[in-house]
């Protein structure tokens, strides 16, 4: 029976989120790693948040009426930001993973997005591999960072919860630091009271929609960016990424007794500035 591509229903939360748990599991457990969704009660939540936010695209692949597999995609900002993508165990290595990526990167160029960015797990050679014969380009490693809270505070810097008022002005600073903003992932992150800002010198040099795995942050300076990760009173999901090549910041978060879990990959397709400044990526760019 033909595989069919639809856009996701609420109704389809509950099997595609149990696919996405499996699908990490079974990928994670082959190569010794935690997986990226700890249970599939997780994995259910966030496809039924994905599909219920009118800024995200959720695709699923079914086949006589059973959901195969999902991707879904960002589209709050200027940069698209793709998945979770997950494909059924049992009919893995059948090219749904690759008809799904066609799908949004196709929507996306027909949208005239700037940019379509994802991040890739890095001992996952497979997906390394169809990511780039699809047209990404590896652009930046990455190191997933987890440990216990600091609760510490910076000399000099003042974190605060973000607010309505602040947002042109972090809006600016995301500018200055990767030529676009993401004022659509700040703007939710503010309404759901998770933005945080740094203040030095009575104005905002970092924020950060959270410091968390679905969460960004970008900064003027790395001490800036270590001031919103001592606040944070924890590190959701498998942690927060860090760029690994910015090796002052990763070993400011191993000297505070943080670690790595995992590496990844930034992968992108059309605009990519190289960042100037300090910033930590979310899961999906």
């Amino acid at each position: 029976m033909e595989i069919t591509l639809r856009a996701a229903e609420p109704g389809d939360a509950q099997a595609a989120g149990a696919i996405c748990y499996e699908a990490f599991r079974a990928i994670a457990e082959r190569h010794a790693f935690p997986p990226d969704v700890p249970s599939r009660e997780v994995g259910v939540l966030v496809l039924t948040s994905l599909i219920a936010h009118p800024g995200f695209h959720v695709v699923v692949a079914e086949r006589g009426g059973r959901v195969l597999g999902s991707n879904a995609v960002d589209e709050r900002g200027a940069i698209a930001g793709v998945g979770p993508i997950t494909v059924d165990p049992a009919v893995q290595d059948a090219g749904l993973g690759r008809r799904m990526m066609e799908h949004v990167i196709a929507r996306e160029e027909a949208r005239g997005m700037a940019g379509i960015r994802l991040v890739q797990a890095a001992y996952h050679n497979r997906s390394m591999s169809l990511y780039t014969k699809l047209g990404f380009d590896a652009r930046e490693p990455l190191s997933v960072v987890q440990g216990p809270p600091l609760g510490a505070a910076l000399p000099g810097r003042e974190v605060a919860p973000a607010s309505e008022a602040d947002l042109a002005e972090c809006v600016q600073l995301c500018r200055g630091v990767h030529g676009h903003d993401r004022a659509g992932e700040l703007r939710d992150a503010i309404g759901q009271k998770t933005a945080q800002v740094v203040r030095r010198a009575g104005r905002i040099t970092a924020y950060a929609t959270s410091i968390a795995f679905f969460g960004h942050a970008v900064a003027e300076t790395n001490e800036d960016l270590a001031a919103l990760i001592a606040a944070a009173p924890q590190f959701p999901g498998p942690g927060f990424l860090v760029p690994t090549r910015n090796a002052e910041l990763l070993r400011w978060c191993l000297g505070h007794g943080l670690r790595v879990v995992e590496p990844l990959t930034l992968m992108s397709i059309g605009l990519y500035n190289a960042p100037r400044g300090a910033w930590l990526p979310s899961i999906a760019y």
